[in-house]
């Protein structure tokens, strides 16, 4: 339990032979609530692929949670919640259904949910405020309530670890609000949190340390107020900016930073 929840050292991190961001070192110990920060295409969201396994490490170390990534055996341990504003409106499935999707890493490939899993579904969904949707369609939810069921997944496999991708947009100021609430409770609560995001304002008083990303680097790593925040037009996705709805990773990737290099047989 001494081990530090995330640990990089001299990693590069990119998409085939390409390496989006290099030569990271960054240590995360548990308990801490930690912002990524950058404009778009800066590699933020790489850098978070790469501790889920989902973008490949080309040179360095990677460790979650005192594993090599990709190696952790208890996949639940980890919590996810992608970059996308809602769970798919088209989905004929309950706020139930959906929650307990996210007890499969403890589950298994066989075992069926039992009493203390949907124990666990329950507890996520109430923590994000929705206990008395538990039985709806996601579909008729709100924007913010659909974005706040995606977290109750997340929730519901009682990880140590929760990253989460641009979680507050797209979503009203009382979503976000309600957000911020949830997120000061799970980490209260100990589990260390992780969020990519272009605009921490609503998660504030969550979030203690900032990590900015600039081109594929890390220039900045310290307390959040000293972070500043990334200006300019490209701090947003452009699907939001036209207004469009998001796609998940694919807004930011694998589109290299501008100073991307090729990594071929070893060397850069």
């Amino acid at each position: 339990m001494n081990d530090p929840a995330l640990r990089l050292a001299g990693a590069t991190i990119g998409y085939g032979d390409v390496a989006i961001v290099r030569d990271a070192d960054l240590t995360v110990r548990r308990g801490e609530a930690v912002a990524v920060l950058g404009s778009n295409g800066s590699g933020k969201t790489t850098l978070s692929r790469g501790v889920l396994g989902l973008a490949t490490v080309l040179g360095g170390t990677v460790e979650v949670l005192g594993a090599p990534v990709g190696r952790l055996r208890e996949r639940g341990r980890v919590g996810y919640v992608p970059q996308r504003h809602t769970v798919s409106g088209a989905m004929p499935a309950t706020v139930r259904e959906v929650v307990t999707v996210g007890r499969l890493p403890r589950l298994g490939l066989f075992r069926r949910p039992g009493p203390r899993d949907r124990a666990a579904v329950a507890e996520a969904v109430a923590a994000v405020g929705l206990a008395d949707r538990l039985e709806d369609p996601v579909a008729s939810l709100s924007g913010g309530q659909q974005r706040r069921v995606l977290v109750a997944r997340a929730l519901a496999a009682e990880p140590e670890l929760l990253i989460m991708d641009e979680p507050t947009a797209g979503v009203d100021a009382a979503s976000q609000a309600a957000l911020a609430g949830v997120l000061a409770r799970v980490s209260a609560g100990g589990t260390t949190l992780v969020v990519v995001t272009h605009e921490t304002g609503p998660l504030a008083g969550v979030l203690t340390r900032a990590v900015v990303v600039d081109s594929g680097l890390l220039t900045y790593d310290g307390p959040l107020a000293g972070a500043g925040a990334p200006a300019g037009p490209d701090c947003h996705h452009p699907a939001e900016a036209a207004g469009r709805p998001a796609r998940g990773y694919s807004l930011d990737q694998p589109r290299p930073a501008p100073d991307a290099v090729r990594v071929r047989d070893g060397s850069r």
